[in-house]
């Protein structure tokens, strides 16, 4: 089905979206090409915005406009949902995982749930951590799965037990 350009007495066809709002929805009309070339030239995102409300909004972009905590913070989010995840017990297939090589490594509880929660067997090989975490960063992106929170959540736990890991083999 196509759709008409969404502009003043224009009869052409609307492919190009135009937001309609400036408030990041997914609200928009359809334009022509033409329109949408005026459109965009006039475009003004900070129109009627004063200079504190726009530094404001380009402090809050850095953190894609999310409220942030300090990490030590009780109630930080990530904090409580990385102790959840290292409270659950580690299931028997971990352990079958872990040879007795890998034990002399003197990897901590919180680092054998890290290694479990990326799929991972127990390695000190930097490099196939870091790859399988790129893996998983591409297959669980909410940018891949259409901004789906489940997969927001889940891509934070893998990035907590990434930082898990990277610290440990630091030492």
């Amino acid at each position: 089905m196509k759709t008409i350009c969404d502009w003043h007495n224009c009869n052409k066809i609307g492919e190009y979206k135009a937001p309609v709002e400036k408030d990041n929805s997914k609200k928009y009309r359809l334009l022509c090409l033409e329109h949408i070339k005026e459109f965009n030239k006039s475009w003004n995102y900070f129109e009627n915005m004063n200079d504190t409300e726009i530094l404001e909004f380009i402090k809050a972009d850095m953190t894609w406009h999310k409220p942030t905590q300090n990490f030590s913070a009780q109630d930080n989010f990530f904090k409580i949902l990385w102790n959840n995840a290292l409270n659950e017990n580690l299931d028997k297939n971990s352990f079958n995982k872990i040879n007795s090589k890998s034990l002399n490594f003197n990897f901590t509880n919180k680092d054998l749930k890290a290694f479990d929660i990326l799929g991972l067997d127990v390695t000190r090989n930097w490099e196939n951590i870091r790859s399988k975490f790129k893996k998983l960063v591409k297959k669980f992106h909410p940018d891949m799965n259409a901004g789906n929170k489940k997969f927001e959540e889940k891509l934070k736990i893998i990035t907590l037990a990434y930082t898990q890991l990277k610290r440990a083999l630091k030492k």
